[in-house]
């Protein structure tokens, strides 16, 4: 065993071991938690913005892009956002740990219960807001967790564990040691958190394409299960019936952030206004400070270039012959996280909502609204696009649970 999977698993077995006083612990505990985290992120946010401004220097210093600089900044106002999730979060209901089924045979009943994993591990790249987000969404559901980050948001991380998670784990009456943050950056910690069966069964996976995809791979080898956030990228289809003006502020809406998945990626136009609509449609991205990719492309059609630190300012732009052709352009050549229709006619959007197969349609609106706060009005843990049966799209506390069948006595 590497150093590195010893560091690991020493955070996965203090996570273990306070898994089952989370997961017996009362609702009010567990919101009082959540609720101590909102405030601690105003009492203490001094230290987290002094360690997030380390974090932002260095990673200028080594050159880090415009877009995943944003993503790493953490503001007074992302800091007051973070705490107002956090305190709608403690307000959400519990769903029922016991649900009735039916009634069998011979005087016993079938009941649904609702347990933790126990503990889940999350890998997540310069984003410190995820460390709140999933620490949050995991004490809610009742789950320990171990939390790995990469080199450029260390620090913000360990603040927020040190001055926020921990203390209100322990002001709440929770141990503290049940949200592990893997304290070193090295690359290899990331490959040790997905191969610990016995101790980290799920791993909830955010990152960039490949290497996300791999860390999938060296899970399944070891009987990992993980849920996976690996690619994204927006697209839009500018139909022949869609208002020009409302086309284009719909364009600017889903540029506000370039450094984020569900950012507008591509934008395929119906042939019939192609050449109509692209003057307006370079302004809206002129006013965003984008550039269009046009035809002829060097690249793929659904290359997403909010993983592309040297050209993260782009939009795809490509005519298409309607509806169909951009359904499977966005089924077939994209990630499949969400494609939106803009139109006024309700016949067309229909028939494009139903021939897209991702994980979130969008008509007349932006698929930047693809997000577990915006959509559930909760944190997500991330965007899960597995074209399979399970929790699909923004997974959220409610997702981080299994269903156990008990049969009773009526």
């Amino acid at each position: 065993m590497t150093d590195q999977h010893t560091v690991v698993a020493e955070c996965a077995a203090r996570a273990k071991a306070a898994a089952p006083a989370l997961a017996a612990a009362s609702d009010e505990a567990i919101d009082n938690a959540i609720g101590e985290m909102a405030a601690r992120l105003s009492s203490a946010r001094a230290k987290v913005l002094a360690a997030n401004a380390e974090d932002v220097a260095a990673a200028e210093a080594a050159g880090m892009s415009g877009g995943l600089l944003d993503r790493l900044r953490i503001t007074e106002d992302r800091l007051a956002d973070m705490a107002e999730q956090l305190r709608l979060l403690a307000g959400v209901p519990h769903p029922p740990r016991e649900t009735p089924v039916r009634e069998l045979d011979g005087g016993l009943k079938l009941v649904e219960l609702r347990r933790p994993v126990g503990v889940i591990g999350a890998n997540y790249e310069a984003r410190p807001n995820v460390t709140v987000d999933v620490a949050s969404q995991l004490v809610k559901s009742r789950n320990a967790g171990v939390l790995r980050t990469g080199s450029a948001a260390l620090r913000s991380a360990t603040a927020l564990l040190k001055h926020v998670i921990a203390p209100a784990l322990d002001e709440a009456g929770l141990d503290p040691d049940a949200v592990q943050l893997v304290p070193t950056a090295d690359r290899e910690a990331a490959g040790a958190l997905v191969e610990l069966p016995g101790l980290v069964p799920l791993v909830i996976l955010r990152g960039s394409g490949e290497s996300t995809r791999e860390l999938g791979r060296r899970a399944a080898q070891v009987g990992v299960r993980t849920l996976a956030h690996a690619d994204g990228g927006g697209v839009l289809y500018y139909d022949s019936k869609a208002d020009p003006a409302f086309a284009t502020d719909l364009i600017r809406r889903s540029l506000d952030r370039l450094g984020v998945c569900n950012r507008l990626n591509l934008l395929l136009v119906h042939r019939d206004v192609y050449d109509s609509a692209l003057p307006g449609i370079r302004a809206a991205l002129d006013d965003v400070r984008v550039t269009p990719s046009l035809p002829p492309h060097t690249h793929a059609i659904g290359y997403e270039w909010a993983l592309d630190g040297d050209h993260e300012a782009t939009v795809t732009v490509a005519p298409v012959d309607d509806l169909r052709e951009a359904a499977r352009i966005a089924n077939e050549e994209t990630s499949g996280l969400a494609a939106g229709i803009v139109t006024e006619d309700r016949a067309t959007a229909e028939e494009f909502m139903a021939a897209y197969t991702g994980t979130g349609v969008f008509w007349n609106a932006p698929t930047r609204l693809l997000d577990g706060f915006k959509l559930l009005g909760v944190p997500e843990t991330g965007i899960n696009i597995d074209r399979v049966p399970g929790p699909r799209g923004p997974v959220t506390y409610t997702d981080l649970t299994l269903r156990q069948y008990a049969v009773v006595p009526v």
